[in-house]
């Protein structure tokens, strides 16, 4: 692929996909999994970064942020109450920071997933998803990538993020090649994807990127995609697509790219229902390799499945992220009787089933295009 050729995930590929112990994640209970912040879920975590790619250190802390919101009612409603949570891991034990952000600072009703690097300056670039608009009656599903910058001040274990940062929109979809994000045709779970900015500073020229999940301006509905973004003298301007689903998938969620013997692997996780039809792929970890970050790439395993949920268990965990020494965190989702799909089900039998904190970490073994899966240190603490 060149810049402008985007690679293209199709039918063909996932025909070669098959159940493999070396794409498949070791079994747990979700909703057994201990919660790293009783009485808020937990859900997409992802480390501060420093420019380097290495998780971030303050006062002794890793810095890492997650989405929350207050463990109540359906867990899907976390969605509409989700805030960009600061926790620190020290050792064994999490702590709780608080919210990143003050209260009504995103030009959003809420905050959704991203990335963040910390600066030479004292400050950390937070790159994420302003969804809804600010005071809105409900919520609704515009998506933006937003930066905020706020210092990052620590006193002993008392670590926190500047209050008074602005937050800047600096991406929004074109309307070109990539979709609006709104809700599609009025169906939850059907909205089109301009969100999950991926943070990447290339090796091969020192540049900071951005990798957005979105939706192409193309016919076919099921038509996810990768953007890709790079800073110039006006901002922020959208490339044209790494990675587009043909006609397969319609969400390419938090992609990411991790650099291993040169060679650039292109990560993304998409759940079950995201395929189309839906069901006819697993949820799961999927990922493309290439020599350059533009191309050309080639599906890992032939499929592009990287790690999938056990078939007993096929929302177990979910929105995974691989780090740059090729450990993999995600979160503890669905325990999923005779596989039902829980997003549908009465509040009561939902939140019973549901984990809302760290799943067990993983950790990849890449050899060119192949991948196997192992499991690793539990970044709860458990071993």
């Amino acid at each position: 692929m060149s810049g402008d050729r985007p690679a293209r995930w199709t039918r063909r590929h996932l025909d070669l996909l098959a159940e493999s112990g070396a794409t498949t994640a070791p079994a747990f209970d979700p909703a057994a999994a201990p919660r790293i912040l009783p009485g808020h879920d937990v859900w997409d975590l992802w480390p501060v970064q420093e420019e380097d790619g290495s998780t971030s250190v303050s006062g002794g802390h890793e810095l890492w942020m997650a989405l929350s919101a207050p463990a109540l009612g359906h867990p899907e409603g976390r969605h509409d109450r989700a805030r960009i949570r600061l926790l620190g891991r020290n050792g064994d034990t999490w702590h709780d920071l608080g919210n990143a952000f003050a209260d009504g600072a995103s030009p959003g009703s809420r905050e959704w997933s991203g990335s963040a690097v910390r600066r030479p300056d004292g400050t950390v670039s937070v790159y994420y998803t302003a969804a809804g608009r600010r005071g809105e009656a409900r919520p609704t599903y515009r998506q933006s990538v937003v930066e905020a910058r706020p210092a990052l001040l620590a006193d002993g274990d008392r670590i926190t993020l500047r209050q008074d940062a602005g937050h800047r929109e600096i991406l929004r979809s074109d309307g070109r090649t990539y979709l609006p994000a709104d809700e599609a045709d009025g169906a939850p779970g059907r909205i089109r994807a301009f969100r999950d900015p991926g943070w990447f500073r290339d090796p091969a020229d020192g540049r900071d990127r951005l990798l957005i999940a979105a939706s192409t301006a193309w016919d076919d509905t099921f038509t996810g995609a990768i953007a890709l973004a790079e800073p110039g003298a006006g901002g922020w301007r959208l490339l044209p697509p790494l990675l587009v689903a043909e006609g397969v998938n319609h969400e390419l969620e938090r992609p990411h790219v991790v650099v291993h013997d040169s060679r650039y692997y292109l990560f993304f996780s998409t759940q079950r229902h995201s395929f189309h039809p839906p069901g006819s792929a697993p949820t799961g970890l999927y990922g493309f390799v290439a020599p350059t970050l533009t191309g050309p790439y080639e599906p890992l395993n032939g499929s592009g499945l990287v790690i999938q949920n056990p078939a007993a268990a096929p929302d177990q965990a979910y929105a995974w992220l691989v780090l740059p020494g090729l450990d993999v965190v995600g979160f503890a989702n669905y325990r999923s009787p005779q596989g039902a799909d829980l997003r549908h089900a009465d509040a009561g039998q939902a939140r019973a089933n549901f984990g809302g904190t760290i799943a067990p970490a993983l950790r990849l073994v890449l050899e060119g295009t192949a991948t196997s899966v192992v499991p690793a240190r539990d970044p709860r603490g458990a071993r």
